[in-house]
Protein backbone atom coordinates (compact mmCIF):
# COMPACT_ATOMS: atom_id res chain seq x y z
CA UNK A 1 0.00 0.00 0.00
CA UNK A 2 3.11 2.50 -0.89
CA UNK A 3 0.62 4.42 -3.16
CA UNK A 4 -2.08 5.08 -0.49
CA UNK A 5 -3.76 8.49 -0.61
CA UNK A 6 -3.42 9.93 3.30
CA UNK A 7 -6.66 10.99 4.66
CA UNK A 8 -5.69 14.40 4.81
CA UNK A 9 -4.17 14.74 1.03
CA UNK A 10 -7.38 13.17 -0.33
CA UNK A 11 -8.67 16.54 -2.88
CA UNK A 12 -11.88 16.34 -4.62
CA UNK A 13 -12.16 14.85 -8.31
CA UNK A 14 -9.23 12.31 -7.71
CA UNK A 15 -9.22 8.92 -7.30
CA UNK A 16 -7.57 7.66 -4.65
CA UNK A 17 -6.94 4.76 -2.16
CA UNK A 18 -6.80 5.59 1.23
CA UNK A 19 -5.97 2.79 4.11
CA UNK A 20 -7.00 2.99 8.27
CA UNK A 21 -9.16 1.96 10.78
CA UNK A 22 -12.89 2.16 11.01
CA UNK A 23 -13.92 4.85 13.42
CA UNK A 24 -17.29 4.83 13.09
CA UNK A 25 -20.50 3.47 11.02
CA UNK A 26 -23.89 5.37 10.64
CA UNK A 27 -26.43 4.07 9.09
CA UNK A 28 -29.44 6.36 8.13
CA UNK A 29 -31.50 4.05 5.69
CA UNK A 30 -30.79 4.59 1.94
CA UNK A 31 -27.79 5.89 2.45
CA UNK A 32 -24.57 5.10 5.30
CA UNK A 33 -21.39 6.61 6.32
CA UNK A 34 -17.93 4.52 7.16
CA UNK A 35 -15.37 6.80 8.86
CA UNK A 36 -12.27 5.88 7.89
CA UNK A 37 -9.39 7.07 10.21
CA UNK A 38 -5.51 7.30 9.19
CA UNK A 39 -2.39 9.00 10.96
CA UNK A 40 -3.44 12.15 9.70
CA UNK A 41 -6.85 12.55 10.24
CA UNK A 42 -10.56 11.15 9.44
CA UNK A 43 -12.40 10.95 6.14
CA UNK A 44 -15.87 9.81 5.13
CA UNK A 45 -17.16 7.11 3.11
CA UNK A 46 -20.27 7.38 1.25
CA UNK A 47 -22.67 4.33 0.51
CA UNK A 48 -25.74 4.93 -1.36
CA UNK A 49 -27.31 1.50 -0.93
CA UNK A 50 -29.50 1.66 -4.30
CA UNK A 51 -26.87 2.49 -6.36
CA UNK A 52 -24.06 0.32 -5.24
CA UNK A 53 -23.01 -3.52 -5.21
CA UNK A 54 -24.64 -5.40 -2.48
CA UNK A 55 -21.50 -7.28 -1.42
CA UNK A 56 -19.82 -3.33 -0.99
CA UNK A 57 -22.69 -1.97 1.02
CA UNK A 58 -22.73 -5.09 3.20
CA UNK A 59 -18.79 -5.39 3.44
CA UNK A 60 -18.58 -1.69 4.36
CA UNK A 61 -21.18 -1.54 6.67
CA UNK A 62 -20.81 -5.14 8.28
CA UNK A 63 -17.11 -4.76 9.39
CA UNK A 64 -16.26 -4.09 12.96
CA UNK A 65 -15.19 -0.70 14.75
CA UNK A 66 -11.24 -0.53 14.66
CA UNK A 67 -10.78 -3.28 11.59
CA UNK A 68 -7.96 -2.01 9.32
CA UNK A 69 -9.72 -1.26 5.56
CA UNK A 70 -8.47 -0.37 2.38
CA UNK A 71 -10.80 2.06 0.62
CA UNK A 72 -10.48 2.72 -3.39
CA UNK A 73 -12.47 5.60 -4.92
CA UNK A 74 -13.70 8.67 -5.64
CA UNK A 75 -13.30 12.22 -4.00
CA UNK A 76 -16.05 14.59 -3.98
CA UNK A 77 -16.37 17.94 -2.43
CA UNK A 78 -19.14 17.71 0.26
CA UNK A 79 -19.17 20.53 2.80
CA UNK A 80 -21.48 18.60 5.37
CA UNK A 81 -18.84 15.98 5.78
CA UNK A 82 -15.91 16.30 8.86
CA UNK A 83 -12.97 17.00 6.38
CA UNK A 84 -15.18 18.75 3.71
CA UNK A 85 -14.80 15.70 1.48
CA UNK A 86 -15.96 12.62 0.95
CA UNK A 87 -15.07 9.21 -1.30
CA UNK A 88 -17.50 6.94 -2.95
CA UNK A 89 -16.07 3.95 -2.47
CA UNK A 90 -15.52 1.31 -5.99
CA UNK A 91 -13.90 -1.03 -3.54
CA UNK A 92 -13.40 -1.83 0.17
CA UNK A 93 -10.91 -4.47 1.13
CA UNK A 94 -10.52 -5.39 4.91
CA UNK A 95 -7.28 -6.18 5.92
CA UNK A 96 -7.45 -7.43 9.16
CA UNK A 97 -10.40 -7.12 11.04
CA UNK A 98 -11.20 -6.46 14.90
CA UNK A 99 -12.97 -8.24 17.67
CA UNK A 100 -16.09 -6.52 18.52
CA UNK A 101 -15.61 -6.35 21.77
CA UNK A 102 -13.30 -3.93 22.50
CA UNK A 103 -11.74 -3.39 25.98
CA UNK A 104 -11.88 -0.01 25.80
CA UNK A 105 -13.54 2.68 23.06
CA UNK A 106 -10.94 4.19 20.47
CA UNK A 107 -13.54 6.85 19.96
CA UNK A 108 -13.13 8.38 23.57
CA UNK A 109 -17.16 8.08 23.48
CA UNK A 110 -17.01 5.88 26.51
CA UNK A 111 -14.24 7.01 29.45
CA UNK A 112 -11.79 3.97 30.88
CA UNK A 113 -9.69 4.43 33.64
CA UNK A 114 -5.54 4.26 33.30
CA UNK A 115 -5.01 1.18 34.26
CA UNK A 116 -7.57 0.00 31.27
CA UNK A 117 -5.38 2.18 28.98
CA UNK A 118 -2.25 1.13 30.06
CA UNK A 119 -3.37 -2.41 29.60
CA UNK A 120 -4.91 -1.85 26.07
CA UNK A 121 -1.77 1.09 25.09
CA UNK A 122 -2.39 0.41 21.19
CA UNK A 123 -6.13 1.20 21.67
CA UNK A 124 -5.02 3.97 23.84
CA UNK A 125 -3.11 5.75 21.00
CA UNK A 126 -5.50 5.72 18.14
CA UNK A 127 -7.30 8.52 20.68
CA UNK A 128 -6.44 12.00 19.41
CA UNK A 129 -5.62 13.32 22.76
CA UNK A 130 -3.40 10.12 23.88
CA UNK A 131 -1.45 10.19 20.40
CA UNK A 132 -1.10 14.46 20.98
CA UNK A 133 1.05 14.04 24.45
CA UNK A 134 3.50 10.99 22.53
CA UNK A 135 3.61 13.51 19.36
CA UNK A 136 4.58 16.32 21.67
CA UNK A 137 7.17 14.40 23.90
CA UNK A 138 8.64 13.38 20.66
CA UNK A 139 9.19 17.06 19.92
CA UNK A 140 10.47 18.09 23.24
CA UNK A 141 12.95 15.77 22.67
CA UNK A 142 13.78 16.53 19.07
CA UNK A 143 14.49 19.89 20.23
CA UNK A 144 16.40 19.49 23.20
CA UNK A 145 18.57 17.78 21.33
CA UNK A 146 18.83 20.52 18.59
CA UNK A 147 19.19 22.73 21.27
CA UNK A 148 22.57 20.83 23.15
CA UNK A 149 23.69 20.58 20.20
CA UNK A 150 23.55 24.22 19.79
CA UNK A 151 25.81 24.42 22.82
CA UNK A 152 28.22 22.14 21.38
CA UNK A 153 27.54 19.18 23.39
CA UNK A 154 28.20 15.65 21.85
CA UNK A 155 25.72 12.92 22.53
CA UNK A 156 26.71 10.19 24.24
CA UNK A 157 25.37 6.72 25.53
CA UNK A 158 26.55 5.05 28.77
CA UNK A 159 26.00 1.75 30.36
CA UNK A 160 22.67 0.90 31.87
CA UNK A 161 24.20 -2.28 33.93
CA UNK A 162 26.92 -1.26 36.35
CA UNK A 163 28.97 -3.17 39.10
CA UNK A 164 28.14 0.00 41.31
CA UNK A 165 25.14 2.34 41.93
CA UNK A 166 25.84 5.65 41.86
CA UNK A 167 24.32 6.50 44.61
CA UNK A 168 24.04 3.46 46.40
CA UNK A 169 21.15 2.39 49.53
CA UNK A 170 18.13 1.49 49.12
CA UNK A 171 16.77 2.49 45.37
CA UNK A 172 19.15 -0.09 43.45
CA UNK A 173 18.18 -2.89 41.32
CA UNK A 174 20.08 -6.05 41.59
CA UNK A 175 20.37 -8.08 38.39
CA UNK A 176 22.48 -11.56 38.19
CA UNK A 177 25.40 -10.59 35.15
CA UNK A 178 27.16 -13.63 34.16
CA UNK A 179 27.29 -15.23 38.25
CA UNK A 180 28.21 -11.78 39.33
CA UNK A 181 26.07 -8.60 41.23
CA UNK A 182 25.74 -6.20 38.93
CA UNK A 183 22.52 -3.17 39.52
CA UNK A 184 20.50 -1.46 36.74
CA UNK A 185 21.89 1.94 37.02
CA UNK A 186 20.32 4.70 38.89
CA UNK A 187 21.82 7.62 36.58
CA UNK A 188 24.70 8.21 33.88
CA UNK A 189 25.93 10.72 36.49
CA UNK A 190 29.62 8.71 36.88
CA UNK A 191 29.94 8.37 33.21
CA UNK A 192 29.01 11.90 31.90
CA UNK A 193 31.47 13.00 34.79
CA UNK A 194 34.35 10.86 32.92
CA UNK A 195 33.63 12.33 29.46
CA UNK A 196 34.32 15.99 30.89
CA UNK A 197 37.97 14.78 31.30
CA UNK A 198 37.87 13.28 28.21
CA UNK A 199 38.38 14.85 24.76
CA UNK A 200 34.40 15.49 24.56
CA UNK A 201 34.29 18.30 27.67
CA UNK A 202 30.43 19.11 26.72
CA UNK A 203 28.26 15.89 27.18
CA UNK A 204 24.73 14.96 26.92
CA UNK A 205 22.69 11.62 27.28
CA UNK A 206 18.98 10.99 26.91
CA UNK A 207 18.21 7.67 28.21
CA UNK A 208 16.62 5.14 30.64
CA UNK A 209 17.17 5.33 34.54
CA UNK A 210 15.90 3.17 37.05
CA UNK A 211 14.99 3.35 40.77
CA UNK A 212 13.67 0.53 43.08
CA UNK A 213 12.21 3.43 45.20
CA UNK A 214 8.90 2.44 47.28
CA UNK A 215 6.95 5.59 45.70
CA UNK A 216 3.75 4.90 44.13
CA UNK A 217 2.34 8.61 43.63
CA UNK A 218 1.40 10.12 40.26
CA UNK A 219 4.36 11.55 39.82
CA UNK A 220 7.13 8.45 40.68
CA UNK A 221 7.90 6.08 38.17
CA UNK A 222 11.10 3.05 38.50
CA UNK A 223 11.89 3.48 34.90
CA UNK A 224 12.11 6.79 33.36
CA UNK A 225 14.28 8.76 30.93
CA UNK A 226 16.60 11.11 32.13
CA UNK A 227 17.76 14.20 29.92
CA UNK A 228 21.64 14.68 31.38
CA UNK A 229 24.00 16.93 31.08
CA UNK A 230 27.40 17.64 31.79
CA UNK A 231 30.34 20.54 30.84
CA UNK A 232 33.95 20.59 31.29
CA UNK A 233 34.83 24.39 32.56
CA UNK A 234 31.53 25.19 33.97
CA UNK A 235 30.54 26.51 37.41
CA UNK A 236 26.83 25.62 39.19
CA UNK A 237 25.26 28.87 37.75
CA UNK A 238 26.86 28.06 34.07
CA UNK A 239 24.90 24.78 34.24
CA UNK A 240 21.70 26.70 35.32
CA UNK A 241 21.91 29.09 32.29
CA UNK A 242 22.12 25.58 29.84
CA UNK A 243 19.38 24.10 32.02
CA UNK A 244 17.22 27.13 31.79
CA UNK A 245 17.99 27.14 27.77
CA UNK A 246 16.95 23.34 27.19
CA UNK A 247 14.15 23.86 28.75
CA UNK A 248 12.96 26.97 26.81
CA UNK A 249 13.46 24.80 24.20
CA UNK A 250 11.68 22.45 24.99
CA UNK A 251 8.38 24.61 24.90
CA UNK A 252 9.25 27.09 22.05
CA UNK A 253 9.32 23.74 19.67
CA UNK A 254 6.24 22.27 20.97
CA UNK A 255 4.14 25.94 20.61
CA UNK A 256 5.73 26.45 16.97
CA UNK A 257 5.29 22.70 15.74
CA UNK A 258 2.81 21.03 17.65
CA UNK A 259 -0.31 22.86 16.85
CA UNK A 260 -2.33 20.32 15.99
CA UNK A 261 -1.62 18.39 18.89
CA UNK A 262 -1.91 21.16 21.41
CA UNK A 263 -5.31 21.31 19.76
CA UNK A 264 -6.07 17.70 20.30
CA UNK A 265 -5.35 18.35 24.37
CA UNK A 266 -7.78 21.80 24.24
CA UNK A 267 -4.65 23.71 25.48
CA UNK A 268 -3.69 25.83 22.17
CA UNK A 269 -5.13 28.70 23.85
CA UNK A 270 -2.99 28.75 27.09
CA UNK A 271 0.23 26.74 26.30
CA UNK A 272 3.18 29.36 26.37
CA UNK A 273 6.76 28.80 26.30
CA UNK A 274 8.72 30.60 29.30
CA UNK A 275 9.75 33.72 29.18
CA UNK A 276 12.74 35.94 30.83
CA UNK A 277 15.32 34.40 33.22
CA UNK A 278 13.94 31.66 35.73
CA UNK A 279 13.97 33.06 39.49
CA UNK A 280 16.85 31.94 41.50
CA UNK A 281 16.66 31.29 45.00
CA UNK A 282 18.84 30.05 47.52
CA UNK A 283 17.42 27.16 50.08
CA UNK A 284 17.72 29.60 52.99
CA UNK A 285 15.20 31.63 51.06
CA UNK A 286 13.27 29.23 49.85
CA UNK A 287 12.39 28.19 53.35
CA UNK A 288 11.37 31.09 54.67
CA UNK A 289 9.17 31.79 51.74
CA UNK A 290 7.78 28.21 52.74
CA UNK A 291 7.81 29.13 56.17
CA UNK A 292 6.29 32.37 55.53
CA UNK A 293 3.30 30.81 53.53
CA UNK A 294 1.60 28.89 56.77
CA UNK A 295 0.97 25.89 54.80
CA UNK A 296 2.63 23.74 56.77
CA UNK A 297 2.04 21.88 60.72
CA UNK A 298 5.67 22.68 61.32
CA UNK A 299 8.20 25.09 60.62
CA UNK A 300 11.43 24.11 58.39
CA UNK A 301 14.68 24.44 59.87
CA UNK A 302 18.15 24.27 58.27
CA UNK A 303 19.19 21.13 57.25
CA UNK A 304 15.54 20.29 56.62
CA UNK A 305 14.56 18.45 52.58
CA UNK A 306 11.66 20.27 51.05
CA UNK A 307 8.61 18.26 51.57
CA UNK A 308 5.76 18.04 49.21
CA UNK A 309 3.92 20.26 50.59
CA UNK A 310 6.09 22.88 51.16
CA UNK A 311 7.30 22.42 47.17
CA UNK A 312 3.77 23.19 46.42
CA UNK A 313 3.22 26.37 48.65
CA UNK A 314 6.68 27.41 47.29
CA UNK A 315 5.89 26.83 43.75
CA UNK A 316 2.13 28.79 44.02
CA UNK A 317 3.81 31.44 45.56
CA UNK A 318 6.54 31.74 42.46
CA UNK A 319 4.10 30.72 39.85
CA UNK A 320 6.66 30.04 36.83
CA UNK A 321 9.66 27.75 36.94
CA UNK A 322 12.60 28.69 39.38
CA UNK A 323 15.49 27.35 40.81
CA UNK A 324 16.81 26.46 44.44
CA UNK A 325 20.78 27.08 45.02
CA UNK A 326 22.78 26.65 47.69
CA UNK A 327 21.62 23.61 49.22
CA UNK A 328 22.82 22.08 52.69
CA UNK A 329 25.96 20.09 51.30
CA UNK A 330 24.88 17.10 53.79
CA UNK A 331 22.16 16.70 51.93
CA UNK A 332 23.70 16.58 48.66
CA UNK A 333 25.44 13.55 46.94
CA UNK A 334 28.56 13.55 47.64
CA UNK A 335 30.30 14.59 43.63
CA UNK A 336 28.63 17.90 44.76
CA UNK A 337 31.06 19.95 45.33
CA UNK A 338 30.86 22.38 48.91
CA UNK A 339 31.39 26.54 47.98
CA UNK A 340 35.31 27.04 48.24
CA UNK A 341 34.43 29.67 51.10
CA UNK A 342 31.72 27.96 53.26
CA UNK A 343 31.90 23.92 52.89
CA UNK A 344 28.71 23.47 54.70
CA UNK A 345 27.32 24.78 51.77
CA UNK A 346 27.00 23.03 48.19
CA UNK A 347 26.93 24.30 45.13
CA UNK A 348 23.87 22.20 43.89
CA UNK A 349 20.76 23.39 42.69
CA UNK A 350 17.47 22.21 41.78
CA UNK A 351 15.25 23.49 39.00
CA UNK A 352 11.47 23.44 39.91
CA UNK A 353 8.22 23.68 37.96
CA UNK A 354 5.68 25.42 40.46
CA UNK A 355 3.90 21.61 40.87
CA UNK A 356 7.11 19.72 40.98
CA UNK A 357 11.40 19.49 41.05
CA UNK A 358 12.31 18.91 37.64
CA UNK A 359 15.95 19.09 37.78
CA UNK A 360 19.11 17.99 40.07
CA UNK A 361 22.32 19.66 39.45
CA UNK A 362 25.09 21.35 40.39
CA UNK A 363 29.38 21.64 40.58
CA UNK A 364 31.18 18.70 41.10
CA UNK A 365 33.95 17.99 43.28
CA UNK A 366 36.97 17.62 40.26
CA UNK A 367 39.82 17.45 43.01
CA UNK A 368 40.56 13.97 43.85
CA UNK A 369 41.19 14.22 47.65
CA UNK A 370 37.83 15.84 48.17
CA UNK A 371 35.87 13.13 46.19
CA UNK A 372 37.14 10.13 48.05
CA UNK A 373 36.71 12.13 51.18
CA UNK A 374 32.85 12.68 50.00
CA UNK A 375 32.19 8.82 49.63
CA UNK A 376 33.55 8.59 53.12
CA UNK A 377 31.03 10.65 54.18
CA UNK A 378 28.64 9.12 52.79
CA UNK A 379 29.39 6.02 53.93
CA UNK A 380 29.97 4.17 50.38
CA UNK A 381 33.32 2.58 49.60
CA UNK A 382 35.60 4.29 47.52
CA UNK A 383 37.57 1.18 46.24
CA UNK A 384 34.05 -0.05 44.49
CA UNK A 385 34.39 3.10 42.33
CA UNK A 386 37.71 2.90 41.69
CA UNK A 387 37.02 3.06 37.84
CA UNK A 388 35.46 6.46 38.24
CA UNK A 389 37.55 8.17 41.10
CA UNK A 390 41.11 7.09 39.36
CA UNK A 391 40.40 9.47 36.75
CA UNK A 392 40.07 11.91 39.01
CA UNK A 393 44.33 11.45 39.25
CA UNK A 394 44.96 12.41 35.29
CA UNK A 395 43.86 16.20 35.43
CA UNK A 396 39.90 16.11 35.95
CA UNK A 397 38.51 20.26 35.00
CA UNK A 398 36.37 21.53 36.91
CA UNK A 399 32.91 20.66 35.54
CA UNK A 400 29.30 20.81 36.05
CA UNK A 401 25.18 19.38 34.78
CA UNK A 402 22.65 18.32 36.02
CA UNK A 403 19.81 15.00 35.48
CA UNK A 404 16.14 16.47 34.11
CA UNK A 405 13.25 14.10 33.85
CA UNK A 406 12.00 13.52 30.61
CA UNK A 407 8.60 12.49 32.14
CA UNK A 408 8.10 15.23 34.18
CA UNK A 409 8.91 17.96 31.64
CA UNK A 410 5.89 16.76 29.74
CA UNK A 411 3.63 16.06 32.26
CA UNK A 412 3.97 19.66 33.90
CA UNK A 413 3.93 21.03 30.32
CA UNK A 414 0.67 19.36 29.72
CA UNK A 415 -0.74 19.18 32.89
CA UNK A 416 -1.39 15.40 33.34
CA UNK A 417 -3.00 14.15 36.55
CA UNK A 418 -0.50 10.98 36.57
CA UNK A 419 3.23 10.81 35.24
CA UNK A 420 2.22 7.47 33.16
CA UNK A 421 0.54 9.03 30.60
CA UNK A 422 3.61 10.88 29.31
CA UNK A 423 5.05 7.01 29.17
CA UNK A 424 4.27 4.31 26.42
CA UNK A 425 4.66 1.58 29.07
CA UNK A 426 5.72 2.73 32.39
CA UNK A 427 7.22 0.37 34.87
CA UNK A 428 6.18 0.82 38.48
CA UNK A 429 5.62 -1.44 41.24
CA UNK A 430 3.03 -2.79 39.89
CA UNK A 431 2.79 -2.95 36.48
CA UNK A 432 5.48 -5.14 34.65
CA UNK A 433 3.85 -5.83 31.44
CA UNK A 434 2.59 -4.58 28.99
Amino acid sequence: MDDRTYTADAEPGETVTVAGWVHEIRDLGGIAFLILRDSTGKIQIKFEKDEMDDDLVETGLGVHRESVVAVTGDVEEEPRAPTGVEITPDSLDVVAEADPELPLDPSGKVDADLSTRLDNRTLDLRKDETKAIFEIRAEVLRSVREAFRNLDATEINTPKIVATGTEGGTELFPITYFGQEAFMNQSPQLFKQLMVGSGLERVFEIGPIFRAEEHNTPRHLNEATSIDFESAFYDHTEAMDACETIVKAAYEGVAENCQDALEALDLQDEFEAPEGDFPRLTYEEAIERINATGELDEQLVWGDDLPTEGEHALGQDVGEHYFITDWPSEIKPFYIKDHDDDEQLSTGFDMMHPTMELVSGGQREHRYDHLVEGFEQQGLDPEQFDYYTKMFKYGMPPHAGWGLGGERLVMTMLGLGNIREAVLFPRDRQRLSP
